[in-house]
């Protein structure tokens, strides 16, 4: 309903891939599909309730004009009531030929529309966090970066694509970078970074990879295959789990830091 929303398609990464013939991008409005003078694409729901709806025959009519008989395309529905977004879906999208977004609006699209769509194309219902947006487009624009920056071509350097976060081949959190000045406002780069041995610095990074990803997503960290971890990877994991009994007890509501009882209670007087 809004095409100007995504406008920024055609900046950055996939707009300069868009100008070299890597990737087509079709941004559609809705209403052109519209029936009546008024150009509406939404009507009160069925059983009542808050808010509108989006009507079935525009979307019907819109997706019948955009995927011809036999095209391999995929329909893509933002939602939050879809199964998450993330890096290994975003490389199984990137590996179909034709996408096709549909940017919901209100409370949603008619449920028959999917239905609909799935009796000539895979459809795929996906939620990008668990949050609740006005519609579906910052969704898509989410979709379509993460998705087009993974095509061969689109990034400058494809080694981005092994040391990044949730890296097929390492599903870890990215370690910290840094550039110059060595020193800003009394922070001064790690001493690893500034050492010129790569060997050093490949270990300080791991490390903080790991460090980083126990303290902010530990599930990752669960799912890691013990048999890639390294010997140094097991001494990382090893000391963090031996840290953390004694956070948990500095930490610990009105504990006394110095023995762990509890503090007496405060005089209001």
């Amino acid at each position: 309903m809004f095409p100007d929303y995504l406008a920024p398609l055609e900046l950055s990464l996939v707009g300069r891939a868009r100008q070299a013939g890597i990737l087509a991008v079709g941004v559609h409005d809705l209403r052109d599909w519209a029936t009546d003078v008024h150009r509406s694409v939404d009507d009160t729901p069925y059983g009542g309730g808050a808010g509108m709806v989006m009507r079935p025959e525009p979307w019907g009519a819109a997706l019948d004009s955009l995927v011809g008989a036999g095209s391999p395309a995929t329909l893509v529905m933002p939602s939050p009531a879809g199964t998450p977004f993330t890096q290994p879906v975003a490389h199984e999208l990137a590996g179909r030929g034709h996408l096709v977004i549909a940017c919901g609006r209100y409370e949603g699209i008619d449920a028959r529309v999917m239905t609909d769509a799935a009796r000539q194309m895979p459809v795929l219902e996906l939620s990008v966090g668990d949050v609740v947006l006005a519609g579906g487009e910052a969704a898509a624009l989410v979709i379509v970066e993460a998705t087009a920056r993974l095509l061969p071509g689109v990034l400058g350097n494809p080694d981005s694509l092994r040391e990044e976060s949730h890296a097929l081949s390492d599903p870890v959190l990215e370690y910290p970078v840094y550039t110059r000045p060595p020193v800003w406002r009394g922070l001064a780069v790690p001493d690893e970074l500034l050492s010129g041995h790569h060997t050093r610095i490949a270990a300080w990074r791991r490390a903080q990879a790991l460090v980083r990803t126990a303290a902010r997503r530990p599930d990752l960290l669960a799912a890691l295959d013990p048999a890639t971890l390294s010997p140094a990877d097991r001494a990382t994991l090893a000391a963090l789990a031996a840290a953390e009994p004694a956070a948990e007890v500095a930490a610990a509501p009105g504990a006394d830091a110095a023995d762990g009882t509890p503090d007496e209670p405060a005089d209001d007087r």
